[in-house]
């Protein structure tokens, strides 16, 4: 009784398993492949822009108001120098403005009327004199002709004639340019002049603005480097803050994924820690040029070849995500 007992096990399992082989056979499940994977799984390293942010122009740091790791927006005011001396050629340029503008002014208007009238009255006087000296030269030769005078009495009366003459004409020169007015290389050069002293007086105010350093972009302040009281010039830095936007991650891909991806597709990036959450992306970059796999890539049959680079940018990126960070990208691909 036990051995057919035993013989009727072996054959129900016998059966049973005949018939899942046939069903996993009939359903797919049997004598094919896996599917492959509609998911590409990308190593790289996050990026994060720095700038180093200093001032255009020399001065003494008056203050300094944020310390190293402290969040800032755009347009936050996060130092600025002694504006005293930049007033001051801010004032000098507003008054160089003034006396050019005042002197153009002068050269547009031209003379003024009693200046006119003053030249017109000497003009008047000198005719006068004239009149007089041609009399006078008149009666003298009538004289000199009867012996009642000197011959020397006669030429005084010709050059005192010749001595009005031009003076009427130097009054009647001077009374002509004072009506016409200042010449047209004269309101000309008034013009440039002006214009020279309203670029001076932009560039002070433009000077007087770049005493105050303003975030560029919203980030966190990596390193302070100088403190309140410093003399800098505009090649020294500042701050050097590490910008919240943008980030990406670079990685690479070997030519026969390349086929597999497009600017703009989707990915998901995910680091290691626990905490952080998934961050949305997108493929931003794919580099045309072929380069050696750098030494940060570690998957060892990628490490002697040649390999695409990529920029997936991070369109919401997780706070924890820190320049250099080992990441996973997932790109959803479509099946071949």
């Amino acid at each position: 009784m036990k051995a057919s007992t035993k013989v009727r096990a072996v054959v129900l399992v016998v059966l049973a398993l005949g018939g899942a082989t046939v069903w996993l056979f009939r359903s797919g499940r049997l004598g094919r492949h896996p599917p492959p994977s509609s998911t590409l799984s990308l190593y790289g390293n996050v990026d994060i822009r720095q700038v180093e942010l200093g001032l255009r122009v020399a001065g003494r740091l008056k203050t300094m108001s944020f310390e190293e790791g402290q969040t800032v927006t755009t347009g936050t005011l996060m130092a600025a120098l002694d504006s005293r001396p930049f007033e001051d050629e801010l004032r000098l340029a507003e008054a160089d403005v003034a006396a050019q503008d005042a002197n153009l002014k002068k050269l547009v208007a031209g003379n003024r009327p009693q200046e006119i009238a003053r030249a017109r009255d000497a003009v008047d006087e000198a005719a006068a004199a004239q009149e007089n000296a041609t009399v006078t030269l008149e009666r003298s030769r009538k004289l000199v002709e009867s012996g009642s005078v000197t011959r020397s009495n006669f030429d005084d009366a010709v050059a005192a004639s010749r001595m009005a003459d031009a003076r009427l004409a130097s009054a009647n020169q001077t009374y002509r340019l004072l009506v016409q007015g200042s010449r047209v290389e004269d309101v000309l050069a008034g013009k440039a002049s002006l214009q020279a002293a309203q670029a001076r007086l932009a560039a002070a105010q433009t000077s007087l603005e770049d005493t105050r350093l303003l975030a560029p972009s919203d980030g966190i302040v990596i390193s302070r480097v100088r403190e309140p009281g410093a003399i800098v010039s505009p090649n020294d830095i500042v701050y050097v803050l590490s910008l919240t936007h943008s980030v990406w991650v670079r990685a690479y891909v070997a030519e026969p994924i390349l086929g597999k991806l497009r600017l703009g597709m989707p990915a998901t990036v995910m680091t290691d820690t626990a905490s952080a959450r998934p961050s949305p992306g997108h493929v931003g970059f794919i580099s045309p040029t072929a380069e050696f796999t750098p030494k940060s890539v570690e998957t060892p049959e990628l490490r002697t070849d040649l390999v695409y680079r990529l920029r997936i940018i991070v369109d919401d990126p997780d706070p924890g995500l820190q320049q250099g960070m080992p990441v996973t990208v997932k790109i959803p691909t479509a099946p071949p």
